[in-house]
């Protein structure tokens, strides 16, 4: 089977309750909610993260082997930690303490995929960027975060430097949002897939996702649902587009053209699979992606 290689941070999301004290902690962090995702979706997949030698740590190990990740770890200082705060609607805002030290990691010769982006393409992009570079496909959510960041024109120069060495490139409204004030999503996904990507992927809540090809623009509803919280289903569609995508064999270097001039058909299934895999994370708290057998429910 191939493998799938997530390069990003792992950390503890301490979720708040309303207006209260008490706080739950989630094992968390983009990257490693979308390993978690690939893993319960069945897919051979190692996450290369930093973790502190903690009771946060062992958290986190214990929550990506029970959904068939293998960690890479390396030590870091502490376990990183995001504060999290949920409002009326389910939409959560984030406070960070971070810890990230890997260095670039090397791809092994079974990985098909590179996943990478979110916090650790903004503070180590060296490595990331090489990661990026030595992979045979690329998968890459920038996955703003304001608070961390520098002036959205800088991040902007990073991001797009960033989307020119992927293949797969998603993104939320509210990220091209920040990055570029006033535009329009979609004229920008279009310009981001002319700096090199073949599919561009643009999630708008529960107005579903615009998916932009060389073939043109294809647009796909979400699936109704009862939202608890949106913690984790920007993640959650990133790993339900990967899998879908790497079952049907467009993660192939040999058949980029594929994805590259994919339209209608051969984006029906992924597009399918990434929207309910984030309405299933939707419809309960926390980030909780669905295994294989509730994403196949799901679909039928």
């Amino acid at each position: 089977m191939a493998r799938i290689l997530v390069f990003g941070e792992a950390l503890v999301d301490l979720v708040g309750e309303p207006g209260g004290r008490r706080y739950r902690a989630d094992p968390g962090g983009s990257p490693a909610n979308v390993a978690v995702g690939l893993g319960r979706l069945g897919k051979a997949v190692t996450l290369v993260t930093g973790l502190g030698d903690d009771a946060f740590g062992r958290l986190v190990t214990a929550h990506l082997a029970a959904s068939g990740v293998t960690p890479d770890v390396r030590r870091a200082p502490f376990t990183s930690l995001a504060v999290v705060s949920v409002d009326g609607a389910g939409v959560p805002s984030y406070d960070f303490a971070l810890s990230w030290t890997p260095g670039t990691p090397e791809i092994p010769p079974d990985a098909a995929v590179l996943c990478t982006g979110s916090l650790a393409a903004a503070l180590a992009e060296g490595p990331v960027e090489a990661a990026m570079a030595g992979a045979p496909a690329v998968c890459y959510d920038p996955n703003i975060r304001p608070a961390l960041l520098g002036d959205p024109a800088s991040e902007r120069r990073r991001v797009e430097r960033q989307v020119a060495l992927s293949d797969v490139v998603k993104a939320s409204d509210e990220d091209l949002g920040w990055l570029y004030p006033g535009a329009d999503p979609v004229e920008v996904a279009h310009r981001w897939r002319a700096l090199g990507p073949a599919l561009v992927v643009v999630t708008r809540g529960p107005r579903g996702c615009v998916a932009i090809t060389a073939s043109g623009r294809v647009e796909r509803p979400a699936p109704p649902v009862e939202v608890v919280d949106t913690v984790g289903a920007g993640d959650a569609f990133m790993s339900g587009l990967v899998s879908a995508l790497l079952d049907g064999g467009l993660l192939d270097p040999a058949r980029r053209a594929d994805l590259d001039n994919g339209g209608e058909s051969p984006l029906s299934g992924p597009l399918a699979a990434a929207l309910a895999s984030a309405a299933i994370t939707c419809a309960r708290p926390g980030a909780d992606p669905p295994t294989e057998e509730e994403l196949r429910a799901a679909l039928r």
